[in-house]
């Protein structure tokens, strides 16, 4: 009991510098996970112990590396206290590498296409690249794209229901800049989406045009030491700077109104209710109008 509550009581000063983080918690500890979470979840912080190993190793069959830390889960019951504590009203969880600390609303992980295990799996994939990949040497938008490619498409993100930003933005030639994309994303309700969709959009056009091989091959040149750019020309045989052009003639070539149409057919089609409704008016009005011009006796 003494050794658990000292656990506690580090954990709370390395990793929880948050007041709603800090206050007492249970907590569950295994060799190679803790998870700490207020009572009300506990069958969730057993589920998260239990079966982390399991996707530990998956992540670390995927890339190739092993995951030689202890990470800290917390568990978060009200949606409430996560935004306070993350600041945003976006997400649904969030990685912190320099603590090894992930915290989750656990009150959107029934909300689709959210389950706890994919979002550990997403998060724990940001805490191992951070780890394997130091110097500044990890750009923002390959460390989502990735994650994103490993837990099988999931960000953190909240969808707004309106479908693909990125279709919009290409057809708008609208998109954010890789260069924008290094040190962090926007912030920005309209921004955020538009970052995400990107990165997992031009990771999966590493593995489709180059193949899985290529892209662990310059995660692995990142994590000897290389710049992006030398990675990517050693990985892929080209520079970012091709990578990126041919990246985005490959979204205009495939890009059509189509998407971007059906993703906002319920406004269009009340949209076109609206108009027909107009012109149904006027017309009625028009014809009462002949009707009264025809009624008037002729002098």
């Amino acid at each position: 009991m003494l050794s658990k509550t000292l656990l506690i009581g580090v954990l709370v000063v390395t990793f929880l510098p948050h007041p709603l983080l800090a206050q007492q918690r249970n907590v569950i500890e295994t060799a190679e996970v803790v998870v700490l979470f207020d009572e009300p979840l506990r069958s969730a912080a057993e589920v998260v112990a239990d079966g982390y190993g399991s996707l530990k190793l998956e992540l670390e069959t995927i890339l190739g590396w092993r995951v030689d830390f202890v990470p800290v889960v917390v568990l978060v019951k009200e949606r409430n206290d996560f935004q306070q504590i993350t600041g945003s009203s976006l997400v649904v969880a969030v990685a912190a590498p320099d603590r090894n600390l992930i915290i989750v609303d656990y009150s959107r992980m029934h909300s689709y296409p959210f389950s706890l295990g994919t979002t550990l799996k997403h998060e724990l994939c940001h805490l191992l690249l951070h780890h394997a990949i130091t110097g500044g040497n990890l750009p923002a938008w390959l460390d989502e794209g990735v994650a994103q490619w490993v837990s099988d498409g999931l960000a953190e993100i909240l969808g707004d229901g309106r479908g693909s930003v990125l279709e919009a933005a290409v057809l708008a030639n609208n998109q954010i800049a890789l260069s924008s994309l290094i040190k962090g994303f926007p912030a920005d309700r309209e921004s955020l989406p538009l970052a995400y969709e990107e990165s997992k959009s031009l990771v999966d056009f590493m593995v489709s045009e180059f193949g899985r091989t290529a892209l662990l091959n310059m995660l692995q040149y990142l994590r000897d030491g290389d710049g992006v750019d030398t990675a990517a020309k050693r990985g892929f045989g080209v520079s970012m700077a091709e990578l990126e052009s041919r990246w985005h003639d490959h979204l205009r070539a495939r890009s059509s109104w189509f998407p971007v149409v059906t993703s906002n057919l319920v406004e269009i089609l009340l949209f076109l209710a609206a108009l027909l409704t107009i012109a149904g008016f006027l017309r009625l009005i028009n014809k009462k109008r002949r009707y009264r011009d025809e009624d008037l006796p002729e002098r």
